[in-house]
């Protein structure tokens, strides 16, 4: 299931009410239209073909975000089929509450959405936001960020066998996983990947697990302290000796990567 969220409707509909109560639920990254217009379009006005071009962005934006492996959340009125295209695959949230708008020109420009993912015909953010979310989170739709997570932290240049085979031990002992990667891109010889890269070669080889794994980028962590009473478990895993022969710097070699 997609990690782009749409939430349209006309204006005073309820949307940024219901973004802001879903983002808590979810932890997305959030863009609100009058927001993004203030900051970051401002040369844009709300000419038909200007409202092509807001919702192109809205969903450039979004786009960025998703990739990281986060949910992003965009509400906007996003009043067209054509808008609606343009901002790009989601799923999508249709205020439809019957509130009166003071934007005559908006109303008359906007035209209903013919599928939805979720319809929402009456203003109540804190149910509907739980609803959205467990649909968004349902067993074998997500990983669910308040369940028991074993943490793994790497490098992961490349992503190989024997980090594949420690990620399902995790699993297997705990229920889901993080795969944190460090941003060590480019440090050294030993580092040519960017995560964009990690997380795909990661996505691809555990496959059949992704309703129980994330993958985040952290920052280049080479330390990690803790005082007493962390409330977590850290333990070393051990697996046979043919995974742990396993080298990431021979893996570059054979890919023609010093």
């Amino acid at each position: 299931m997609t990690k782009k969220i749409l939430i349209l409707g006309l204006p005073k509909a309820g949307k940024t009410v219901l973004a802001t109560e879903l983002k808590k639920h979810i932890r997305a990254v959030h863009f609100n239209a009058d927001e993004v217009r203030a900051n970051i379009n401002k040369d844009l006005g709300f000419s038909r073909e200007d409202r092509i071009e807001q919702a192109r962005r809205m969903g450039w934006l979004c786009d960025r975000v998703t990739e990281t492996g986060q949910y992003a959340v965009a509400d906007f009125v996003c009043p067209t089929a054509e808008t609606r295209k343009a901002f790009g695959d989601a799923y999508t949230v249709y205020l439809k509450t019957g509130q009166p708008t003071p934007y005559a020109d908006t109303e008359a420009m906007f035209e209903e959405p013919k599928h939805v993912d979720y319809l929402v015909i009456e203003q109540n953010a804190v149910f509907h936001a739980a609803q959205i979310a467990k649909l968004l989170q349902a067993p074998g739709q997500g990983f669910d960020w308040r369940r028991p997570t074993a943490l793994f932290v790497g490098r992961y240049q490349p992503f190989h066998d024997g980090h594949k085979a420690l990620i399902i031990e995790g699993i297997e002992r705990v229920g889901q996983a993080c795969i944190a990667v460090r941003d060590a891109e480019n440090t050294n010889a030993k580092n040519p990947f960017g995560f964009s890269f990690i997380r795909a070669r990661i996505e691809e080889m555990l496959g059949e697990y992704m309703d129980q794994i994330t993958v985040v980028s952290i920052p280049n962590i080479t330390n990690i302290f803790y005082g007493r009473d962390v409330g977590y478990s850290i333990e070393r895993i051990d697996l046979t000796p043919e995974l742990q022969a396993i080298s990431a710097t021979g893996i570059r070699r054979a890919m023609g990567i010093a």
